[in-house]
Formats: structure tokens, sequence, C-alpha cells
């Protein structure tokens, strides 16, 4: 039997905000704070539901291979880290410029400054 605590992360498909209303909702009616590469807007969700993400990555950024790398880099560090969130929340990170020349523990470090000045993480002991 395996250990609870060594069990695979997942981010299936399910966990993804995909329409524009999510996105629109979470924006409209959520919280926001920025800093480093990335913004991130949240929502509380009801106790018991599963953490969903939005990315959003806009053209200014530059091309698709960009844009793409940004995406990944951002639900990655989401997907390592989704463990450590106090509660369920729904949250849209957007990717800002500075994301292009960093490497994935820098957007691991931005992610968690954010979560921390949100309050969103779970108390470390």
């Amino acid at each position: 039997m395996r250990d609870p605590a060594f069990a695979r992360l997942k981010f299936p498909r399910t966990m993804r905000m995909k329409l524009s209303r999510e996105f629109n909702h979470v924006r409209k009616e959520g919280k926001r704070v920025s800093r480093g590469c990335l913004i991130a807007n949240w929502k509380t969700l009801p106790a018991g539901s599963s953490p969903r993400l939005g990315v959003i990555t806009a053209r200014k950024l530059g091309p698709a291979v960009a844009r793409s790398r940004a995406r990944r880099l951002l639900r990655e560090t989401f997907r390592v880290h989704q463990r450590e969130l106090r509660e369920p929340v729904a949250l849209v990170l957007v990717a800002r410029s500075a994301i292009l020349q960093k490497k994935l523990a820098d957007v691991e470090r931005d992610f968690l400054s954010v979560m921390r000045q949100a309050g969103l993480l779970k108390e470390t002991q």
C-alpha cells in the first residue's frame, strides 16, 4: 500500500479552467496580488472541492513557443505546490513578460511568494 504523503501529484484537465466566464468571474470577484513574473487572481471555493487553475499568457509575451513555455512553467509550479494550499481556490495566474528569462526555480519562488502574501499557504511547522 502506498503512503499518501508520497502519492503522485496530479493535475488532470478537470482542474483546469477553460471557459472565459470562469476566468472573468475569478478576476472580477476575487482578490489579486502581483509579484515578480506573475499576477495571481483567486477566489475561495467551497470546502471539499478541488482547486482549479487558469493560466493567461498574452500575445505581447512573444511567439507561441514563449507563451507555451510560460504556461507550462506556471502549471508545473501549481501542480507541485497544490497540496500546500490552505483551502481550495479558483486561481488565475497571469504571466508577465519577466517570465521569459526565468527558470522553473525562479517561477516557483515568485509563486510561493505570491501565495504567502495572499495567505493561501498552510502554516509551516
